[in-house]
């Protein structure tokens, strides 16, 4: 049996949500049930993470895998305090003339219907804790709109919309609701993933000095956690010093 309140991060297996699951267990005295796909990545993640750890296989865009994690979770019987919904991703710089349905679709499941999954599941266990957060990693992108860039932003507007919503249902129920939209975030495998070719992933960071890294959203979401109970952070918006807005980040010329 789990002795420590119980924190679910989904997309643990790389970037943001390796970072948060890390910092959860090893500062913020959670034990950390890290989801993702890639069971491989999650037993290296929790064998560097040790006894505050538990990893189970999930596919956000699965009802039936979804559930079976929920399961999996109460099974540990200890509070669910904290749900961090991670899990998500972006796919093509297509425009919306050329635009690929398949990728659209996905973008859509993952992020915004996996989103759904994973609060619908979890959520009574979170409210039954008595001082429960949610709390999910949005994107500049639910705000904001750029060329190439409708699939995903459509997805992530769909998302803040879920949150907003959320908010406003469980006002006066002892569950926080908060939103963190990254800006510019260099991990191993977003741009990549999104674009298919290291040149073109590595060329979205060329010139700017110290975009933000995973451990930079993983503090952001141990603060928002651990406030007093009364304080909800409804959103924030977290950019590295050198992106003032989608459209504007100071690049350093190559000498």
């Amino acid at each position: 049996m789990v002795q420590k309140n119980i924190a679910v991060v989904t997309g643990a297996s790389s970037g943001i949500g390796a970072a948060t699951a890390r910092r959860l267990a090893r500062a913020e005295g959670f034990h950390v049930v890290a989801a993702a796909r890639r069971l491989d990545r999650l037993e290296k993640l929790v064998a560097e993470i040790g006894p505050d750890a538990t990893a189970f296989a999930c596919d956000v865009t699965s009802d039936a895998s979804v559930a079976a994690l929920a399961a999996s979770v109460a099974g540990l019987g200890a509070p669910v305090t904290l749900l961090v919904n991670n899990a998500g991703g972006a796919r093509g710089m297509d425009p919306v003339a050329a635009g690929s349905a398949a990728d659209w679709q996905w973008m859509y499941d993952v992020n915004v219907l996996g989103t759904l999954r994973v609060t619908q599941a979890l959520l009574p266990a979170i409210e039954a804790s008595g001082a429960g957060t949610v709390v999910t990693i949005g994107s500049t992108a639910a705000f904001t709109v750029y060329e190439g860039g409708a699939g995903y932003t459509a997805a992530k507007h769909a998302q803040t919309a879920l949150v907003g919503t959320l908010r406003l249902e469980l006002a006066g129920r002892p569950v926080r609701v908060v939103e963190i939209d990254p800006g510019m975030v260099r991990t191993e495998e977003f741009s990549l993933n999104r674009l298919g070719d290291p040149g073109k992933a590595d060329a979205i960071y060329a010139g700017v000095r110290e975009p933000l890294v995973a451990d930079d959203i993983a503090d952001c979401v141990a603060w928002v956690a651990t406030r007093p109970q009364h304080v909800n952070i409804d959103r924030l918006v977290v950019r590295p010093i050198a992106q003032a807005a989608q459209h504007k980040v100071a690049r350093e010329q190559a000498s």
